[in-house]
Formats: structure tokens, C-alpha cells, sequence
């Protein structure tokens, strides 16, 4: 479940921004009104990271630091790097972290996930440095919508032709040896997605998230595990909406609760 205030240009925190309450109210996200916002994918790609005690995260495309930090919330003792294009969501991240008080296990790092390895590197980042690599790309390809005027909001939803892959080459350079992967993404693009990770990544498994009983999936969590080679799964998946709207018990365990979602990656 999501809330949110607005904080207006005189208020104590950003200007237009408005503070957004995500797993029950335990997490307080600041976000810009206008442009890209995080919602309820970022919470069910955070569910669904099997992040364990000690572990260290990367979250690519991370905004205003939304997914990292619910991750955070629920898993005691990992550290989180959070890597954004944009400079003011890397600002927002930032002050997001500190007023979760996560300033201390939460780093953001302001990069482009497709710029030459030389370059990541100075910006901070580690190649092979993480057990759990996570994004919630941008949804929509080019030409398929029509593109936002806003620059940065337009970058954080619209891919260009050829991104995805350069998204998941960079996942894979900065996934440890025996790292995951776990990517929230819109159901048609199920077939795409398992064709870029599938020479990267083996063990994968998609869950699907219906809104509603007997209807088409729209999002998929697909998760894998670098240098397996164990078969992909599909898996039951989880549906979001009872008939009346309101969300299925299974749903507001995970928006709410801060129920992890559990995909069994194989160890294979």
C-alpha cells in the first residue's frame, strides 16, 4: 500500500516532491510529482530478491531509491548501491536513505548502465561485486508509446532499440559469480527478456503478477542465477486484485507486511 503528501516549494525537504509511505508506513519515500515515480512494481521487485544477511545488492535504474530501500526494511545487514542517470533522483535517493535511516548501507552512485566498463569503475562500481543485482528497466520501447516531453521521465520509461540487452550486459558484469538476477517488467516482453538473459543466466524462473482472477498477466518478475544451467520454470505467480479491487491477501502481505515473495531459485 502506497500513501503519499505533498511537500510543497516552502516545505522542509525538496521542492514539489511528495513523501510517499510504502510497506505500511515503515518506509517514507520522497518523489518528484512530476516525472518517474516508484510504486508497488519497485515493492514486488524488492519481495522477490533473495537477499540474505551479509550480502551486497545493486539496483540499476534505482530513481529515487524506492526498491533498494525496501529490500533494506526487510533484510537486516546487506548493503544496497543504487545506480541512477538522473541527478536529481540520485539527490532524492540520497535523502531518502538518510531519512530511513539507511544512510549507512545505502550508496548511490550517478551512472549510465551502459556506459563502457572503464567508466562504471570510476563512478564506483564493482565488477562481479554483488550477490543480488536487481532493475525495474524502463517499460516501453521506442516508438511503441508517445514519448513524455519531460527528458528524464521519458528516459526512465522509454528503452531505445538495443537497450535491454546493454541493460543486462551491464547486470551481468556486476553480478558475482554465483550472483542473482531479478528484473520486474511488463508481461509482453516475457519473450525478450528470457532471450538476453538466457546465455547469462541459467535456473530462470518467471512469476507472473495478475491483476485479477482468470485475466492476462501484466507484469512478470523473472529471477536467474549466473553461471547455472538448470532449466527455466514458470511458476503459479501471484494474483494483485480481488473482483472488488481491493488487493488479494497474498498482495497486501507483500505492500503492506513486507512479505518476501519466494521464487526457489534453483542452487543448480
Amino acid at each position: 500500500m502506497i500513501s503519499s503528501a505533498t511537500i510543497g516549494p516552502n516545505g522542509p525537504d525538496e521542492p514539489d516532491t511528495t513523501a510517499d509511505a510504502f510497506l505500511g508506513g515503515r518506509i517514507e519515500v520522497l518523489q518528484h510529482k512530476k516525472g518517474h515515480r516508484g510504486g508497488s512494481d519497485a515493492v514486488f521487485l524488492a519481495a522477490a530478491v533473495p537477499a540474505c544477511e551479509g550480502e551486497s545488492a545493486l539496483d540499476a535504474g534505482a530513481g529515487a531509491g524506492t526498491a533498494g530501500l525496501c529490500l533494506l526494511a526487510r533484510v537486516a545487514s546487506i548493503d544496497v548501491t543504487a545506480v541512477e542517470i538522473d541527478k536529481s533522483q540520485c539527490v532524492l535517493a540520497r535523502k531518502n536513505a538518510e531519512r530511513n535511516s539507511f544512510g549507512d548501507r545505502f550508496r548511490v552512485v550517478e551512472a549510465d548502465v551502459t556506459a563502457p566498463g572503464k567508466t562504471l569503475g570510476t563512478a564506483g562500481l564493482v565488477r562481479e561485486g554483488y550477490d543480488q543485482v536487481m532493475a525495474n528497466p524502463p517499460f516501453y520501447g521506442a516508438g511503441s508509446v508517445r514519448v513524455a516531453p519531460d527528458v528524464a521521465r521519458a528516459s526512465a520509461h522509454v528503452m531505445p532499440e538495443g537497450e535491454l540487452e546493454r541493460w543486462v550486459r551491464f547486470l551481468t558484469t556486476m553480478a558475482g559469480p554465483r550472483a542473482t538476477v531479478t528484473l520486474i517488467h511488463r508481461a509482453e516482453y516475457l519473450g525478450p527478456l528470457l532471450d538476453v538473459l538466457k546465455d547469462r543466466f541459467g535456473a530462470l524462473a518467471v512469476y507472473p503478477l495478475f491483476p485479477k482472477r482468470g485475466v492476462p498477466a501484466s507484469r512478470v518478475i523473472i529471477q536467474g542465477r549466473k553461471n547455472s544451467r538448470a532449466q527455466t520454470r514458470l511458476l503459479p505467480g501471484l494474483v494483485l486484485h480481488e473482483e472488488g479491487g481491493a488487493y488479494t491477501a497474498e498482495a497486501e502481505a507483500v505492500l503492506r507486511n513486507g512479505a518476501a515473495l519466494t521464487l526457489e531459485p534453483s542452487s543448480a
